[in-house]
């Protein structure tokens, strides 16, 4: 039942949008859970609130206005998940599922890492519609070391373009093979060569 101090989590500040009679706090100095609550801005109404007396600490889950179904968790310390200890290596243990829209992992000031026996990374969208791409980007250096083996392998084509230097070294053995194998230098800039080279270097300098 709504009481005289349940009535302050009925409303906010004058003229409010959202009105609700109906909500209930239990709890304690140390924290409480509260149902039908509505938001310091009066958009939105929690089904379910679960806090403590740090407001960033809490666990939220709103019904209608402009994040109706929205389930929010915030922490001023670790947020941890553990799941599996009866289950397999082969199981599908932590499944993250979004059905619509993207799924995005932010470190603002630290790193991401990702680790297990085995990592995939999969694309499985068409290319008639744009999509089925995976792309790596790096405000500095994008570095692959410590593996025994590096293997690139396409169906149509392979391009490694550099807008510098390139070097390619191998201590051992280089194997270079193709039905046709074609090396252009600049030299054909002002003069062309009989085989044409003048058109590959101009497209190749516009990379």
């Amino acid at each position: 039942m709504p009481t005289a101090d349940n009535q302050k989590l009925n409303r906010g500040d004058e003229g409010q949008a959202k009105q609700n009679y109906s909500a209930v706090r239990y709890g304690t100095d140390k924290g409480s859970i509260k149902f039908g609550t509505i938001d310091k801005k009066a958009t939105v109404t929690s089904g379910v609130q679960l806090d403590t007396p740090d407001g960033r600490h809490q666990l939220n889950l709103e019904i209608d206005g402009e994040r109706k179904g929205w389930t929010s968790s915030t922490s001023p310390g670790n947020f941890q998940v553990e799941c599996g200890s009866d289950r397999e290596e082969a199981d599908d243990t932590l499944v993250l599922n979004a059905v619509n829209g993207n799924i995005c992992i932010t470190a603002h000031n630290g790193k991401i890492r990702l680790q297990g026996t085995d990592i995939e990374l999969v694309a499985i969208g068409g290319a008639d519609e744009g999509k089925g791409n995976i792309t790596c980007t790096a405000s500095e250096t994008f570095t692959v070391h410590e593996t025994p083996k590096i293997l690139l392998q396409s169906s149509s084509l392979t391009k490694i373009t550099s807008g510098g230097i390139m070097w390619i070294a191998s201590n051992s053995c280089m194997k270079i093979y193709s039905s046709i194998i074609r090396g252009v230098t600049d030299a054909v800039t002002n003069k062309d060569s009989k085989v044409g080279g003048q058109r590959f270097a101009k497209e190749n300098n516009n990379l």
